[in-house]
């Protein structure tokens, strides 16, 4: 195999969470140019004519628009069993939905813990577990996490997303150590500073937008746009040895 060809998604199926704005939406008309049908969810994705949808359907995939609340149980169990009926062969999972809330710690309330940690950590692995399920039946898949900065550090006022972060980095690699030798690839991207809802009111403050630029090597803020590359290589045949792997997408910030 040629290898461009290996970075090829066509008959893919690809389902993205978190997919109607920022990285998740990138990372989904990334695998759609590269061959792969989307399903698409999100806590508040329109059934449909959504932007995502629009450009999925102009590279010439299909769109499957799906909601759920992923800091409820229920409505997760209930989205699960829906979806693995529409499509019983899903290639490509990518975890990508997330949340943020912040408080500094000595004021940080139960419900934001809990909100956070139900939707950035007990969902993702809820949701590999059960769609893993059938590829390791097939002794094929790609499984993709999408982790951050604060999987290595501890961040300010955010100490669910810190934690909920760590525990995604941790449960990559624990899922890859258990179905790597039956051909599921478990990886995360590690997004770094970036330009998406999550970070605008740390672009808003003057001085702690200053102080991050100034220790990024390549001088700005990440784009969305900066995943299209490493989410097509993970869920590509060209990722085929490739396990267990934090892929940082930060400018540099990692090895300052």
């Amino acid at each position: 195999m040629k290898t461009l060809e290996m970075f090829q998604l066509d008959g893919k199926l690809a389902l993205v969470t978190g997919c109607k704005r920022g990285i998740g939406k990138a990372m989904a008309l990334a695998l759609a140019e590269a061959g792969a049908d989307i399903i698409g969810v999100s806590a508040s994705l329109e059934s449909s004519g959504s932007e995502v949808e629009q450009d999925v359907l102009a590279a010439g995939r299909k769109f499957y628009a799906y909601q759920c609340d992923f800091s409820n149980r229920e409505a997760l169990h209930s989205f699960i069993k829906k979806v693995k009926a529409d499509h019983p062969q899903i290639d490509i999972l990518v975890n990508n939905a997330g949340t943020i809330l912040r408080k500094p710690i000595a004021e940080h309330p139960d419900e934001y813990w809990d909100e956070v940690i139900a939707v950035n950590q007990t969902a993702p692995f809820i949701l590999t577990r059960e769609i893993g399920k059938e590829m390791l039946k097939r002794e094929q898949g790609k499984i993709i996490f999408t982790a951050s900065l604060l999987s290595f550090q501890g961040g300010i006022t955010v100490p669910g997303y810190a934690a909920s972060k760590g525990a995604v980095a941790q449960l990559t690699k624990a899922f890859a150590n258990e179905w790597a030798a039956n051909g599921v690839n478990v990886n995360a991207i590690v997004p770094g500073y970036i330009s998406t809802d999550n970070t605008t009111a740390l672009r808003a403050d003057e001085n702690r937008s200053r102080s991050i630029l100034e220790r990024i090597p390549a001088n700005r803020w990440g784009e969305p746009e900066d995943f299209k590359g490493p989410i097509v290589f993970l869920s590509s045949k060209a990722a085929d040895y490739v396990h267990g792997t934090l892929l940082t997408v930060d400018g540099g910030w990692m090895g300052r």
